[in-house]
């Protein structure tokens, strides 16, 4: 059974996905929800369905079956490691263990965000 969000929880949601977007100019999607099958292949199925899979994360969450998968784009891999995809897991984990989805949802997007964000570049006047 799929968990439904408050208007209010999508709301919080949707801004955090905007933010993320801005930050990192990949984009984001979420689904919370039951696997079909293999939760990998799943989500692997779900990301590949996306606009621009290439530039995309996908957060894949079952509840019921207390998996969570993340997959990304090929453009994505390039500024975002395994390690920090799994610092992120770990913390959305931890917040899904504490009963607060939303909060962990929110937690990885912006860690994942933050992460793959293209370095800053500092040019030195002359």
């Amino acid at each position: 059974m799929a968990r439904e969000f408050t208007a209010s929880q999508r709301v919080s949601l949707d801004q955090t996905i905007r933010a993320a977007e801005q930050v990192c100019r990949f984009e984001f999607s979420v689904f919370v929800g039951t696997a079909e099958g293999d939760a990998r292949s799943f989500a692997e199925r779900l990301h590949a369905s996306l606009p621009t899979p290439q530039r995309s994360l996908l957060i894949m969450v079952d509840p019921t079956a207390r998996s969570l998968e993340v997959v990304t784009g090929s453009e994505v891999r390039r500024h975002l490691s395994d390690r920090e995809v799994a610092l992120a897991v770990i913390e959305m984990q931890s917040e899904f263990a504490a009963g607060e989805l939303v909060r962990g949802l929110r937690r990885g997007i912006t860690m994942l965000a933050m992460a793959a964000r293209a370095p800053r570049t500092l040019h030195a006047g002359t």
